[in-house]
């Protein structure tokens, strides 16, 4: 059904959003009352620059008023805002209690509610969401002949098989409602998101229940005056998804898995868990469980309520992501799908470019890693990885790493904590900085370096500091050098200002320094 204004005030009246209508002196309740008012939108967007003919307007954000200049002549048919603009176009106002909410709700209806078309699953949790992602599409596509979309903070895909750089982990609502849209034009039957907690603190998925809901674990990230007050208010976002799932899978060994029981039980969701188990260490009981068979070629089982599914071994280094290989088992396993060898010979296949992307130079004995670890928690299981696959050779280990500007400003202190003790050198460069000084950022990481024995430095062009480390490791060629190179990933650009400015990559500057 086409969405019109007098559709729209009735859908915000029924979430109990909508305070009035304005056009000019007249305030109402009633649509009606304006002529056009059954009159089908042609086009909603939030960028004024994006208005024509017909278009629905969100005034979200750090909207300003000025931003409605000359609109009317564009063709503006309505807005939806918290403030009236009365004074600055001629279009009826549509004045709500929460302008984000109000464009999920009309965003999804404007687009023929595709979310009722498909199989939706939301991925949330700290660490391994975009890993768990990719392993869950490459089982559905496999399972349903390539007909899974996928939403993630490194691509999105609408149409199974060609992606393209994402801007955020979770896509606006309009965008999301939108590009879902398309994947049901594609005959796509699945769609793969991820959810970040920005997502939900900021009502990106408003409105929107997953018929599963994931729950991968939970660390302290984020917190910041522009992202989560507290840790609290961090897991709190976090846990939104239980209310808004039909079915909650949960890693079995999360921090406050038990309150995440009670929450689940309070909401009435089924539970299914999921667990990495070392037979030395770990015995959590769990419905999906994948332990190491083979460690010498890095093959594991996998075991969905105690029936044996098969051996596996995947493409991407790092022992925990077979934890979020057994995750994206578990919503394979919970949609009732089929888990066979077919399932999880498509995991082996992935590849996420940034993601434990290995390069090597035998010749000089040196391995680099590119990865988006950005927490002390990543850089913690980074390390663990290096110490199980390097350690009995001997590593000389540098990290090249920055931090984020303008939040999370945890992470600077988090980072070197984690390594500290574990490397040889740290190289201090610029991540996406945005509106504060790198220099600055990077002096500060330098100032929590308290072990004597390990070596830091301060080279501000983040490619200049891949290619000195490079540099450093073949002139020693005797010995085994490991370079990690995170943060970044694939990404082609770094955030200075509220821009993205263009960056050769991480992975491409490897590529080149180490043939």
């Amino acid at each position: 059904m086409a969405l019109t204004l007098a559709s729209a005030a009735q859908l915000l009246q029924q979430h109990h959003l909508l305070h009035e209508i304005i056009r000019g002196d007249r305030w109402t309740l009633d649509a009606n009352e304006f002529e056009g008012s059954d009159t089908p939108f042609s086009a909603v967007t939030y960028d004024t620059r994006k208005v024509d003919d017909g278009t629905l307007l969100f005034c979200k954000g750090a909207f300003r008023p000025e931003y409605l200049d000359g609109i009317d002549a564009r063709g503006l048919a309505a807005y939806v805002s918290e403030t009236e603009f009365h004074d600055r176009t001629a279009a009826p106002g549509l004045i709500v209690s929460d302008v984000r909410k109000a464009m999920s709700l009309l965003s999804a209806e404007f687009y023929g509610r595709p979310q009722e078309q498909l199989t939706v699953v939301g991925i949330t949790g700290t660490k391994g969401k975009t890993t768990t992602a990719y392993f869950t599409q490459a089982v559905l596509n496999a399972i349903s002949g390539g007909k899974a979309a996928l939403f993630s903070s490194v691509d999105n895909c609408v149409d199974g098989h060609t992606y393209v750089e994402s801007d955020l982990t979770t896509p606006e609502s309009l965008d999301a409602f939108r590009m879902m849209g398309e994947a049901v034009g594609h005959g796509m039957r699945y769609l793969v998101m991820e959810v970040s907690s920005q997502a939900y603190k900021v009502d990106r998925v408003y409105g929107l229940t997953f018929d599963v809901g994931v729950f991968l674990n939970i660390s302290p990230d984020h917190i910041s005056p522009i992202e989560h007050p507290s840790f609290e208010d961090y897991l709190w976002c976090k846990r939104q998804i239980v209310d808004n799932c039909r079915t909650l899978v949960l890693g079995a060994d999360a921090d406050h898995a038990d309150l995440i029981r009670q929450h689940a039980e309070r909401e009435k969701r089924k539970v299914v868990t999921f667990a990495l188990h070392d037979e030395d260490k770990h015995t959590t009981p769990a419905d999906v469980v994948a332990s190491p068979a083979d460690p010498a070629h890095m093959q594991y089982r996998i075991e969905a309520d105690g029936t044996d599914l098969g051996l596996f071994s995947l493409a991407i280094d790092g022992d925990f992501n077979y934890a979020n290989a057994a995750a994206a088992l578990a919503i394979v396993h919970t949609l009732g799908l089929d888990t066979s060898s077919a399932a999880l010979h498509a995991m082996e296949q992935v590849t996420i470019a940034g993601r434990m992307e290995r390069f090597e130079d035998p010749s000089t004995h040196t391995v680099a890693i590119v990865d988006y670890a950005h927490n002390g928690v990543s850089v913690t299981a980074l390390l663990d990885y290096v110490e199980e696959r390097f350690g009995k050779r001997h590593p000389y280990i540098t990290l090249i790493t920055g931090s984020a500007g303008d939040k999370a400003y945890d992470r600077r202190e988090e980072i070197v904590e984690a390594a500290q003790h574990r490397i040889n050198r740290f190289i201090f460069t610029e991540e996406d900085t945005n509106t504060e000084s790198t220099e600055d950022i990077c002096k500060q990481m330098a100032g929590y370096v308290t072990d004597p024995q390990v070596l830091s430095g301060i080279i501000l062009d983040r490619a200049q500091a891949i290619e000195n480390a490079a540099a450093a490791a073949k002139s020693h060629a005797e010995r085994l050098d490991v370079i990690l190179a995170i943060g970044k990933g694939n990404e082609r650009w770094i955030k200075r200002l509220n821009r993205h400015t263009p960056y050769e990559g991480d992975d491409a500057v490897l590529a080149r320094v180490l043939g």
